[in-house]
């Protein structure tokens, strides 16, 4: 399953995805900043589990069943340039947009803004195709949650 969904993700021509199979590839690339530090820490698998939780409409059970599930699909991904490229290729503008808030949100739930933090959200909003307005107003919607 997780297979199919990478092979249609990095397809020549991918189709758009289904609302389940989006996602579950915008929760692989909340895992995959969450693990780029090479420390997935408690709190932020706890980050992704409440960002799920809310933007998805989850159970707790649900928004958990979905973590493993995208960190499964995040360690098969390619890396993250076509990963993030893929997913724009196949997921509507609102919804990357969307996942940029939540990437927000799991980079500030620490309070840090990391020089590389920064680095890597400018990069993967723009791979994503999210504009640099579109980030910074999605930057400050995650600094007053």
């Amino acid at each position: 399953m997780f297979a199919d969904l990478i092979n249609r993700l990095t397809a020549n021509d991918p189709e758009p995805m289904n609302d389940g199979d989006a996602r579950l590839a915008l929760t692989a690339l909340l895992v995959r900043i969450a693990r780029s530090d090479n420390e997935y820490a408690p709190a932020e698998i706890a980050q992704i589990d409440r960002i799920t939780e809310a933007r998805y409409g989850l159970s707790k059970s649900e928004a958990e069943n979905l973590r493993k599930e995208a960190e499964e699909v995040e360690a098969g991904a390619p890396d993250t340039v076509r990963f993030t490229r893929a997913i724009k290729d196949a997921v509507p503008y609102d919804s990357r947009r969307g996942v940029v808030e939540a990437m927000w949100q799991l980079v500030l739930a620490d309070g840090d803004r990391a020089d590389a933090e920064n680095a890597l959200m400018r990069l993967t909003a723009n791979l994503l195709g999210v504009t640099d307005r579109d980030s910074a107003l999605a930057r400050q919607k995650a600094e007053t949650r």
